[in-house]
């Protein structure tokens, strides 16, 4: 059953109503639901409050511009503040000892510890979480709760360091960087499947250039891969077939795609060297054979060649992962972080995926982006989302991330509708070219067995849906489940999301492929609506509604309409504050990256309506709310949509900001700035 509002006067600074002043007639609930907006209960409304926007000295309502600096003078003014006192490095930090650096004088950062202590900021309340956990804190004296730090604990006995998994090794990223990292099971399917390998790195580059190089044999013979004849199809009857053409050598493959458009189909055939090897045509042709279906070929004769490739299971020996009525949070750019869905398992999450990561990135062994991978132990069943656009380049991440980082799934983005992702050819700009999905998946699906999963939306232009003509082939090109998100790319995120489609689509699925419904589930009526409705929906991916109540997926598990109060809000919010500080770091740059993204969250949260004061529930995601007052102080400051109040609330659970602090949420970019986008 619903909560309803306690029993609370209306507030003082409600205008008062003159008798003479005739009362305009307020339009019903119904009437308001109607018109998308929120029925708020009219002792709570209030006048929208007057902002002035920031002006020039010289007047005007102009917003004043921040000066652009170049490269140079950043650069600049990095390296001085990396000397400043306010920037101690890191081992001294962290021992309290000034030999501890192995760089000494040479070190970037200060080495003054005293200086470094006089300027620092006053500890926070509470206790540091990494010794509340048993830990050694890594930050030592940087750590903005050195107060609380216990000087009489034995190091050993506290180990240092979280638990997170998935971390972006020196070794692996020191060979991303030098392009010299191997990826043989993606070489290998991509060559089969007749596609350009547009992203070969320089070592096997230089392996193809030089016709002696080998491979490595059963023996310490070496054969040249240039003299085993490819070019010769078997037939069922034993008769040989003529490739001449240049089908593509490889069971369900695929014809090269535009984007990478494969100069000659066919691979040439070296008839000279094939006599100089001593195989005979005949056991060429077998061992091709093999090679083509994905078989490791391997032969006792010392004079053939060992090649390992990848086995292709069925996708049915595949590991399952059952999705059917599973909470699963979506992967969600820029609030998506570790600390969020860690508090989002604690609500009752069962999937978690991490935020959208660029294969090229990866690929380049970028820190930043390696960081979106990262898995706390919490997350029993975790996701890794990737998003680039050409087959080649998502098959090698795939093969890297299968190969370095702990994973239960991988999801391929083909539906992201931001303009950079989209002008790069990958996100929801695959829709419009349904071969390039076909390759792409066919490509990633070989190289791993964990189960693949794509997430679409219904189209690219608003009124052409293509999800339903992909759908039914999905899973014989090797994905293990689909989510449809109920918009296109022109429309983003303006109207509610066709839930009829998703219903036509999954219908046309076939038994084995897992069908995840998207968009607009706010509560659990949502939830089980959609479930009901069609039986060929698994599970509702939760996007947005988790953004602005994560305690949507308690809702859902309890069957009921949570009427929470602020000081529940707060006590969650102050979770996310405390997972966050373990993952971003207890020191001032930890604590203010942990601010960053704590505003950038509440900057959704202000959206949600209190149960107890709605005329209709539960809320919708489209409901736009009017100006009103909360049950409470706290409440009314943190259902504003002023950065302001946000503000404040941060600095209950992080301390004062610090000088000259400014936000403005990403959300809030330019977005809708041109006419395709919406």
């Amino acid at each position: 059953m619903a909560a309803t509002a306690p029993a609370t006067d209306p507030p003082d600074a409600l205008p008062a109503v003159t008798a003479d002043a005739p009362t305009p007639a307020r339009p019903t609930p119904a009437e308001l639901v109607a018109r998308a907006v929120a029925p708020v209960k009219p002792a709570f409304l209030r006048p929208p409050p007057v902002r002035e926007a920031p002006k020039e000295e010289g007047g005007g309502g102009a917003v004043v511009k921040v000066e652009k600096k170049s490269k140079r003078q950043l650069k600049r003014e990095r390296h001085q503040e990396q000397k400043s006192t306010s920037h101690l490095c890191i081992e001294v930090g962290k021992s309290g000892n000034v030999d501890s650096c192995k760089y000494g004088t040479s070190c970037r950062f200060s080495h003054d510890i005293n200086a470094y202590l006089s300027q620092k900021p006053a500890d926070l309340e509470g206790t540091c979480p990494f010794t509340s956990l048993g830990q050694l804190c890594p930050y030592g004296m940087t750590c903005r709760f050195l107060s609380t730090h216990k000087d009489t604990v034995a190091p050993q006995n506290h180990p240092e360091g979280n638990q997170e998994r998935n971390p972006l090794s020196k070794k692996i990223q020191k060979l991303l960087w030098k392009s010299k990292y191997k990826f043989p099971k993606a070489s290998a399917q991509i060559k089969l499947l007749g596609l350009k390998d547009g992203n070969k790195n320089k070592a096997e580059a230089a392996n193809d250039d030089n016709p002696d190089e080998t491979c490595e044999l059963n023996g310490d013979d070496k054969t040249s891969l240039s003299s085993i004849p490819v070019n010769v199809e078997p037939d069922p009857a034993g008769k040989e077939i003529d490739n001449s053409e240049g089908k593509p050598l490889v069971v369900n493959s695929v014809e090269s795609v535009e984007p990478r458009p494969s100069k000659k189909s066919k691979v040439e055939v070296d008839e000279t060297q094939g006599h100089g090897t001593g195989i005979h045509d005949n056991e060429a042709e077998s061992e091709v054979v093999n090679l083509i279906n994905g078989v490791k070929v391997s032969s006792n004769n010392q004079s053939s060649c060992k090649v390992d490739l990848i086995t292709t299971p069925h996708l049915r020996e595949k590991k399952i992962i059952d999705f059917r009525e599973k909470l699963y949070l979506a992967p969600l750019t820029t609030v998506g972080n570790l600390p969020f869905r860690r508090l989002c398992k604690t609500l009752g999450a069962d999937v978690t995926c991490g935020e959208m990561a660029m294969c090229t990135n990866l690929l380049q062994g970028q820190a930043s982006e390696w960081a979106l991978l990262r898995r706390h132990p919490s997350e029993d069943l975790f996701g890794v989302q990737i998003c680039g656009p050409y087959p080649d380049t998502v098959a090698r991440t795939v093969e890297l991330v299968d190969n370095e980082c702990s994973v239960d799934f991988i999801d391929i983005n083909m539906g992201c509708p931001i303009d950079i992702v989209v002008n790069k050819g990958a996100g929801s700009s695959l829709l419009t070219k349904p071969m390039r999905i076909k390759s792409i998946v066919q490509a990633a699906s070989t190289v791993t067995e964990k189960p693949l999963t794509v997430k679409v939306r219904t189209a690219f232009f608003e009124g052409r849906n293509r999800a339903d003509s992909i759908v039914s082939d999905i899973y014989n090109w090797g994905a293990s489940a689909i989510t449809i998100h109920g918009r296109s790319r022109q429309q983003r995120y303006s109207k509610l999301a066709d839930w009829d489609y998703i219903y036509q689509c999954a219908q046309k699925a076939p038994d084995y492929l897992h069908v995840i419904g998207n968009g607009d589930v706010f509560s659990f009526t949502d939830w089980n609506k959609h479930v009901s409705d069609c039986s060929k929906i698994s599970t509702c991916m939760i996007a947005r509604g988790a953004l602005i109540k994560p305690w949507l997926f308690t809702e859902i598990k309890e069957q009921r309409h949570w009427d929470i109060t602020s000081g529940e809000r707060l006590n969650i919010l102050k979770d996310f504050v405390r997972f966050g500080l373990e993952h971003w770091g207890s020191d001032s740059k930890g604590v203010e990256t942990t601010r960053h993204f704590l505003l950038e969250w509440l900057s959704y949260t202000c959206r949600y309506i209190p149960v107890g004061l709605l005329d209709v529930i539960p809320q919708r995601l489209n409901w736009r709310p009017p100006s009103y007052y909360g049950r409470d102080d706290l409440e009314t400051q943190m259902v504003s949509d002023s950065a302001a109040d946000w503000t404040r609330i941060s600095e209950m659970l992080l301390g004062k900001v610090p000088e000259g602090f400014t936000f403005a949420p990403k959300h809030k970019s330019n977005a809708y700035d041109r006419a395709e986008n919406g």
